[in-house]
């Protein structure tokens, strides 16, 4: 009897797609590249699963429930991704590697929407605490002193791209200089920011992981 429900158990896995080998951000690599294909997925591991339900591609968290959906058969798919799910970072990592940022606020049920954006050419985009910024601004500031107009970092702002022209600290918020503007913003808050390709930010990704 025993042997027969261990049977069972294998062949119940190959059934649901599930493989304990595939890392977290492995499925969820699948989860956001078989969506914007327009495809059906159905992967699994110990923490996380990702199926399609009713035209619908949802990453489920065995502990929290939905926390990713997306609707299939879009010209542009857009995510909906729980902000409080302790795979939120991971998630958004994955999304900005595919141009995809986040859009406004929270909505009533927790969720945070991501749309696609097109990323200027030569330019690496990032969505992160704005603490993660001025980190970078620092080891690029040096290239400001030169003259002309900065354009090694870019910041988002009413959906159009500015070239940062100096970032400021004081009384607990990052005051981020642009063309013509200034942005106030607290060091927690995320902000979506691109750097120039080959203008070494040492930005670490694994902070997502």
């Amino acid at each position: 009897m025993e042997c027969k429900s261990s049977e069972t158990t294998k062949l119940h896995n190959v059934v649901l797609g599930i493989n304990l080998m595939l890392s977290n951000l492995e499925i969820i690599h699948e989860f956001v590249d078989k969506t914007i294909h327009n495809k059906d997925i159905l992967l699994s591991n110990s923490a996380l699963t990702a199926q399609t339900v009713y035209n619908t591609n949802q990453l489920t968290a065995k502990s929290q429930g939905v926390i990713a959906t997306a609707q299939l058969n879009c010209a542009l798919s857009e995510f909906l991704v729980q902000a409080n799910s302790t795979h939120w970072e991971s998630i958004n990592q994955v999304l900005v590697e595919y141009s995809y940022l986040l859009k406004g606020e929270i909505d009533n049920r927790g969720f945070y929407q991501y749309k696609y954006c097109k990323v200027p050419k030569g330019y690496q985009m990032h969505c992160t605490k704005s603490v993660f910024l001025w980190r970078a601004w620092w080891r690029y500031r040096k290239n400001v002193l030169k003259g002309g107009i900065p354009l090694d970092l870019l910041i988002q702002n009413r959906d159009a791209w500015y070239p940062i022209r100096d970032l400021t600290i004081s009384d607990g918020l990052l005051y981020i200089k642009t063309l013509g503007s200034e942005i106030a913003v607290h060091s927690e808050d995320l902000i979506i920011w691109l750097n120039k390709i080959g203008v070494d930010c040492h930005q670490n990704t694994g902070e997502f992981a």
